[in-house]
């Protein structure tokens, strides 16, 4: 095992209850082994239980688009902020807080939903992994806003 990446934080947790449905922006929030994060319609166990997104790799496709979206535009669950993406991520474990632990099980691909919120969204997002990571929950736990993030290679 290598030593973790810190200097990560939770800046957003977010959750839908439909499908096409309004992201809810939330403090707070459980996140389970049968449901992911709490009250979300697509948290059922699987490769994408969790969508992850980094804070920084959704400003640059902003900058792209020569606008600054709201990231729950992009329907993420998590955002984190001081850590980037990439293909080395997949099988890592994200810790968050003291308790959860998500595996990267993937690239989240960007799809027309984005295309449809911003023209040129979608292309955007499609380099770097700029659309961020799926995610199967490990160890559930409760988090918050702030809390420290830990990337850790198995």
């Amino acid at each position: 095992m290598t030593s973790p990446k810190t200097d990560i934080t939770l800046t957003g947790i977010a959750y839908k209850t439909a499908k096409r449905g309004v992201m809810n922006s939330v403090f707070c929030a459980n996140v389970t082994l049968e449901r992911g994060v709490e009250n979300d319609i697509f948290g059922r166990p699987g490769k994408r239980q969790v969508t992850v997104m980094s804070e920084e790799q959704w400003q640059i496709a902003c900058q792209q688009i020569n606008n600054d979206l709201d990231w729950l535009t992009r329907r993420a669950n998590l955002l984190i902020s001081g850590y980037q993406f990439s293909v080395d991520d997949v099988g890592k474990v994200i810790q968050i807080g003291d308790d959860l632990q998500l595996i990267i099980t993937g690239e989240t691909d960007p799809c027309k939903k984005m295309e449809q919120a911003y023209s040129g969204l979608e292309q955007a997002m499609t380099p770097d992994w700029r659309g961020g990571v799926t995610c199967r929950v490990k160890k559930p736990g409760l988090i918050q806003q702030d809390d420290i993030v830990t990337i850790i290679t198995p």
